[in-house]
C-alpha cells in the first residue's frame, strides 16, 4: 500500500498544463478523480473539448510525471465531455443543439469555406457530433466541398433531413436549387431563407455547429448574431492587408452584437515551392497573428497555401479527410483543438436545468 495521498496526486497534477486551455489539469477543472488502489492510483481526465487525436498522449504525459514526481505508477483514462456554453443576451439556445460556432472573414477570396468545413470535419475527426450550416444564399460551396449531391427529404413533411457526408450533417441552398442557379434575391428574402435553413432542419442532438457565413458585414451576419446563438465566431483572414483591413471590421461587428471572438486564423499565411522547398510570403507576413495581438483575441493558427487544399476540397473530400495523416490536416487538427478549448473556456449554459414554470387557473 502506498503512503502517498490523493491530495499529493492533485497537487503533482498542477505541474501539467493543458495547452489548449491554458491552464494546469487542475485548475482547469480537468480532474474527475483520483483513487487510490494497492502501490499505485487511478487517474481520471475529463476534457471539455473533443479530444480523440490527444488523449493517449495526455495520458501517456500524465503517467509519466507521476512515476517521475512520486515515483507513483497510474493508471490514467482521459475521456471528453462537451456542453452547451453561454451565447448572446436575448437569445436562446436551439433544441440538440450546444455551441454554434460562426466562420467569417470580412472580405471573399481568403478560404473561409475551405477552412470551415475543414474545421468541422476536424471537429467531428476528434470525437465531436457536427453539423455545418452552409450560410452563403448567394454562394453556397460545401455541397461541392462534402462531396455531397441531390435534395434533402422530410420524413413530416416540416422539417427536412440534413445531408450527410464525411460523418457530418450538413444543409445548404445549394441543395435546393441548380448549381448553376444564380440567386437573385433581395436581403429579405435571403435572411427568410437563411432562418428557414436553420429552423427548419432536423439537425437532432450536436456537440457544435458550423457556420459558413458569407464574406462581409451585411444582413445575413447581422441576422445570424441577432436570431441565431452563436457560442463564438472564427475570423479568417490572409496577411494581405486589405484582407486584415475588413477582417477587423468583422471582427468588431461581432464584438458590437455581443459574440465572443474565438480568435483568428491566418490562412494562405506562405507558400512553400513543392520543387525547392523556398518559402515565401506571397500574401505578407504576421498580419493575422498582430492583429489578434492588437484585439487581444487568440491567434489560433496559420494555414499555408498549398494546392493540395484547393484540389481536395473541389473534389468534394476536404484535406482532414483526404490526407488525415498529413502535415496540413494535423495543422487544422491543431487550430480546431485551439478552437474548441475557447468554446470551453466560455461560461456553461444551465438554462435547461430550470425547470418550465406552467400556471394553471383553478
Amino acid at each position: 500500500m502506498t503512503d502517498i495521498t490523493q491530495e499529493q496526486v492533485e497537487t503533482s497534477l498542477r505541474a501539467i498544463q493543458d495547452p489548449y486551455l491554458g491552464k494546469d489539469l487542475v485548475s482547469a477543472g480537468v480532474v474527475k478523480g483520483i483513487s487510490m488502489a494497492g502501490a499505485g492510483a487511478s487517474v481520471a481526465l475529463e476534457l471539455p473539448y473533443p479530444s480523440l487525436g490527444v488523449a493517449p498522449a495526455l495520458a501517456a504525459a500524465v503517467a509519466a510525471h507521476l512515476q517521475a514526481d512520486l515515483h507513483l505508477p497510474a493508471e490514467v483514462k482521459v475521456s471528453h465531455r462537451i456542453r452547451a456554453h453561454q451565447v448572446q443576451r436575448g437569445v436562446k439556445l436551439m433544441e440538440g443543439i450546444k455551441n454554434v460556432i460562426a466562420v467569417a472573414s470580412g472580405k471573399g477570396g481568403v478560404g473561409k469555406s475551405t477552412t470551415a468545413v475543414n474545421l468541422a470535419l476536424a471537429l467531428a475527426r476528434e470525437g465531436a457530433v457536427v453539423g455545418m450550416l452552409d450560410a452563403d444564399i448567394y454562394g453556397p460551396s460545401q455541397p461541392r466541398m462534402l462531396g455531397l449531391s441531390g435534395k434533402p427529404t422530410s420524413k413530416d413533411g416540416k422539417k427536412m433531413e440534413p445531408m450527410e457526408g464525411h460523418g457530418i450533417k450538413a444543409m445548404s441552398i445549394g441543395f435546393l436549387i441548380d448549381e448553376e442557379t444564380p440567386m437573385v434575391w433581395r436581403g429579405p428574402m435571403v435572411m427568410q431563407a437563411l432562418e428557414q435553413l436553420l429552423g427548419d432542419t432536423r439537425w437532432g442532438e450536436l456537440d457544435y455547429l458550423v457556420v459558413d457565413l458569407p464574406p462581409g458585414t451585411g444582413d445575413t451576419q447581422l441576422t445570424l448574431a441577432q436570431k441565431v446563438p452563436v457560442s463564438g465566431a472564427v475570423i479568417v483572414t490572409t496577411p494581405q492587408d486589405i484582407a486584415l483591413l475588413d477582417a477587423r471590421k468583422g471582427l468588431k461587428m461581432f464584438e458590437k452584437v455581443g459574440v465572443p471572438i474565438l480568435g483568428i486564423i491566418e490562412n494562405m499565411s506562405f507558400y512553400i515551392c513543392p520543387k525547392c522547398g523556398n518559402e515565401d510570403d506571397i500574401f505578407g507576413h504576421g498580419g493575422g497573428a498582430a492583429m489578434a495581438e492588437q484585439y487581444g483575441v487568440d491567434f489560433l493558427g496559420a494555414v499555408p497555401l498549398d494546392r493540395h487544399i484547393r484540389d481536395e476540397a473541389d473534389n468534394g473530400a476536404p484535406t482532414v479527410v483526404a490526407q488525415p495523416d498529413s502535415k496540413l490536416a494535423k495543422i487544422y487538427l491543431e487550430l480546431t483543438r485551439h478552437t474548441a478549448a475557447r468554446v470551453a473556456l466560455q461560461a456553461v449554459d444551465h438554462s435547461h436545468k430550470f425547470p418550465n414554470i406552467v400556471v394553471q387557473n383553478r
